[in-house]
C-alpha cells in the first residue's frame, strides 16, 4: 500500500530513541522527509545520521518557548514546506499522589502539556490543506495507570486539547489525531517495570493482561503513527488510536 508519503515533509519531536525514533524511521522509509529534536546534542546527531539525509537533527527542548517556531522554520529552509508533525515527549516523572512535588508537576506541565499546545498551535499557523498533526499521549488517556499520577493528571487534559484542536482546524483541511500507547517495549516501560523491584515479574504480569500476551515493538508503533499521519489516513481526525495489544477495556 502506497501511503503517499514520498517527499512530504514531517516534523517529529523527542525523536532520538523510542517511539518517536520509531516513527521517524517509519516515515522516512517510505519516502518521507523528517526534521527530528532531542535535548541531547550527540543523541539527535546519532538519530538523524542513522535516518538518511533526507533527515536534520536539531537540538531543542519541548518547552523552550522559542523551540517550535525554529523547528518549523527549519523544516521550511532545509525542504522547503511542511506537511506534519508529530509531537512526542518523554514521560513525566512516576510516582504517586504524595510522591510528586510541585516542581515535578511543574515541569511536565511546562514539557509534556503546555510545549504540546505550543508546538501544535505554531505548526497549525504554518500548515495548508492536507496537513496533520499528531500528539503520542498515553493509554492513561482512557484508563489511569498506576504509578505514573502526573501522566495521569496532564494526558487526558491534552487529548481534550487535541479534540478541540481537530474541530477548529477541519474547516481548513488539517487533521489531528492522537496515538495512545500502553506497553511497548521501550526503555521508558522497561524503567517503570523495574521500579516495582522485580522487571522480569513486573512484565509477566502485564504480559499476562494484554490479549496478546507481549509487549508492542516501536516499529509496530512507528508503522501505526506513520499511517496515521500520512494521505492515506485522509478522512481520519479527532480520534485517538490506542496501540496497546487489546489492553484496554473499553470499546
Amino acid at each position: 500500500m502506497d501511503l503517499g508519503l514520498k517527499d512530504r515533509v514531517y516534523v517529529v519531536t523527542g525523536a532520538t530513541r523510542g517511539l518517536g525514533n520509531a516513527t521517524a524511521h517509519a516515515l522516512a522509509a517510505d519516502g518521507a522527509k523528517v526534521i527530528i529534536s532531542g535535548r541531547d546534542e550527540k543523541g539527535v546527531m546519532a538519530a538523524a545520521a542513522a535516518l538518511g539525509p533526507d533527515a536534520v537533527g536539531l537540538v531543542a527542548d519541548n518547552a523552550d518557548p522559542a523551540a517550535a517556531q525554529r523547528l518549523v522554520e527549519t523544516a521550511k529552509e532545509r525542504f522547503g514546506r511542511l506537511d506534519g508533525i508529530l509531537i512526542s515527549v518523554g514521560g513525566p516523572a512516576p510516582g504517586f499522589v504524595a510522591d510528586n512535588t510541585d516542581e515535578q508537576w511543574r515541569s511536565a506541565f511546562e514539557s509534556v502539556f503546555l510545549g504540546a499546545v505550543r508546538l501544535a498551535r505554531t505548526a497549525a499557523a504554518a500548515l495548508g490543506e492536507g496537513g496533520v498533526i499528531g500528539f503520542v499521549l498515553s493509554g492513561s488517556v482512557h484508563e489511569p495507570i498506576a504509578g505514573l499520577t502526573v501522566s495521569n493528571g496532564l494526558r487526558p487534559g491534552l487529548a481534550g486539547f487535541a479534540k478541540s484542536l481537530a474541530d477548529e482546524l477541519g474547516p481548513r483541511g488539517i487533521r489531528v489525531v492522537g496515538v495512545l500507547p500502553s506497553r511497548i517495549d521501550t526503555d521508558r516501560v522497561r524503567e517503570l517495570d523495574a521500579l516495582s523491584g522485580d522487571a522480569e515479574a513486573s512484565r509477566t504480569a502485564n504480559e499476562a493482561r494484554i490479549p496478546l500476551r507481549r509487549y508492542g515493538t516501536p516499529e509496530e508503533f512507528g508503522k501505526t503513527s506513520a499511517f496515521l499521519l500520512s494521505p492515506a489516513a485522509s478522512y481520519l481526525t479527532g480520534i485517538m488510536v490506542p496501540v496497546d495489544g487489546g489492553a484496554r477495556h473499553g470499546f
